[in-house]
């Protein structure tokens, strides 16, 4: 069983978590929606997790919906003290599974009882603001409305801290005049490298960065060079994609996510891998190819 390193970690709020996290969104049925296939594995994975040492999972109500809030309020409530739960807000379900936009103020604060209530939680640590601009690319346009709207939620103790997802360099920094960002979510793996120049920025600042689709989502990255490279050091194509992704900032925090406990422990031995200089400039090589 692979146990993280508990010395490389990087703040998140008031926290330091493991750069090494697990995402949820997985655990859900077929298209992030309705119930998983196998509930039990669902429960084993994540109480795996953080037998292995995550402490940062990433988590949303518009999951199922529902659905994963209530997994990991079955599994580990009543929660470990260093354990941080992130979610997210701006988006509801229809009934056929479709993403549909809830960036209203009215919508927000509901979004916020809905998970501290299926979480079982008083307050929810960290929540991010997920824009809902080009479904899985940002675009530009005012946030004003939905951090003011986070901020008083937070001045009322619902919230401690607040992030962005799916956001431009614009809206952080205007995020950022209203009320104090600790972590930006966006798309970002070895060959989708469109913010390499935010991330450099925010880790200036201490501001983590947690990279969505680390290894291409639903679509996964298909690299003959990455595949080539990573039998050259015995690990897999996708452990080495995260095992770059640690190398590439030290305020990247990952959140790779899987419905299968073989699966899970595959991802977290990728924290463990370091990579010579000579293999990153090979790894980097393929970024820009697709770049």
């Amino acid at each position: 069983m692979p146990n993280l390193d508990i010395t490389n970690t990087f703040s998140l709020g008031a926290r330091q978590v493991r750069r090494m996290g697990y995402g949820a969104m997985q655990l859900a049925g077929p298209g992030v929606f309705g119930p998983p296939k196998d509930r039990d594995a669902a429960i084993a994975v994540l109480r795996e997790a953080v037998a292995c040492g995550v402490n940062h999972i990433d988590t949303s109500d518009f999951y199922g919906p529902h659905i994963t809030n209530k997994l990991i309020r079955e599994a580990l409530h009543p929660y470990a003290d260093d354990l941080v739960i992130v979610t997210k807000l701006g988006a509801v379900r229809s009934s056929d599974g479709g993403w549909l936009p809830a960036q209203e103020p009215e919508d927000l604060e509901r979004g916020v009882h809905d998970n501290l209530r299926n979480l079982g939680l008083d307050t929810l640590e960290v929540v991010n603001m997920r824009m809902m601009g080009d479904v899985h690319a940002p675009s530009e346009g005012s946030v004003e409305k939905q951090i003011t709207a986070l901020a008083e939620l937070q001045q009322r103790g619902l919230i401690r801290h607040i992030g962005l997802s799916n956001a431009t360099p614009t809206q952080i920094a205007e995020a950022q005049r209203i009320a104090k960002i600790v972590c930006v979510q966006n798309h970002y793996n070895l060959v989708h490298r469109a913010d390499d120049a935010l991330i450099d920025e925010l880790a200036a600042k201490g501001i983590a960065y947690v990279p969505f689709f680390p290894l291409g989502g639903f679509t996964p990255i298909q690299s003959s060079a990455l595949t080539d490279i990573a039998g050259t050091i015995g690990a897999t194509p996708m452990q080495v994609a995260l095992a770059w992704l640690l190398q590439r900032a030290p305020n990247i925090l990952l959140i790779p996510g899987t419905s299968s406990v073989g699966h899970l422990r595959e991802n977290l031995q990728a924290a463990q891998i370091k990579l010579s200089d000579e293999i990153l400039a090979k790894l980097d090589a393929i970024g820009r190819a697709n770049g």
